[in-house]
């Protein structure tokens, strides 16, 4: 489970992201100082989602310091300063994101996790070829190829045919209701039906097996390791 580090000292909406961004499947720690920033660093989060303004002083100072320390976690900036010299400036400091309050929440969740996909490698260096490699069951996932093998046998995927399996195969036991499907793997650009869904599940059962993924009736669908 991914890690991340609010940092906001309005109390309402620190509460309000930790319970957002919490029931997408995160870990959240609350900071509302720069002091108490500096002391939950230290817990090494996945992600940070920085304000601009604390009582103690600017985000952006924080920024420069860990940046100067080495420091590669993904940060959201989340402020109410629009202007774009503070854009820029935020990005030119060492930020990979920047939003403006008020923000789509939905639209939130995306750009974080499209910062930790990209932030691991990051964070730690490039990986090994074994450690981009994801196996289960029967199933071989490269996540820096794109490439997918059912029984050392490649499959041919289209991108969302992969990302979909991708989301499947990471939490096998979870059941994903389409809606969440469509929240993870289409995100907030495109508004699909849940009916794409049932199209993309279809078109990995036909290309790997009829049995890969289980429809788990009124609620979704699982991963069933073969």
């Amino acid at each position: 489970m991914s890690t991340i580090l609010i940092i906001e000292d309005h109390e309402n909406l620190s509460l309000s992201l930790k319970e957002c961004v919490g029931n997408d499947g995160y870990q959240i720690h609350l900071a509302d100082s720069l002091k108490s920033a500096r002391e939950k660093i230290l817990l090494n989060p996945d992600l940070i989602i920085l304000d601009w303004m604390l009582p103690d002083g600017q985000g952006l100072d924080f920024l420069t310091e860990i940046r100067k320390q080495a420091n590669k976690t993904p940060v959201i900036f989340l402020t109410a300063r629009a202007d774009i010299v503070d854009k820029v400036l935020g990005l030119e400091m060492g930020a990979n994101d920047y939003m403006t309050k008020p923000f789509e929440p939905r639209e939130l969740l995306v750009r974080i996790r499209v910062q930790l996909r990209g932030g691991q490698s990051d964070r730690n260096g490039s990986r090994s070829e074994e450690e981009n490699v994801f196996n289960l069951g029967s199933i071989s996932i490269d996540r820096m190829r794109h490439k997918v093998c059912f029984k050392g046998n490649p499959i041919e995927l289209v991108k969302k045919e992969y990302d979909l399996l991708v989301l499947l195969a990471e939490s096998p036991e979870k059941v994903f209701s389409r809606d969440e499907i469509l929240n993870k793997v289409w995100g907030y650009e495109v508004y699909p039906t849940t009916r794409t869904v049932d199209t993309h599940v279809m078109l990995l059962r036909q290309k790997i097996h009829n049995d890969l993924i289980e429809t788990v009736r009124s609620v979704g669908y699982r991963l069933k390791p073969l």
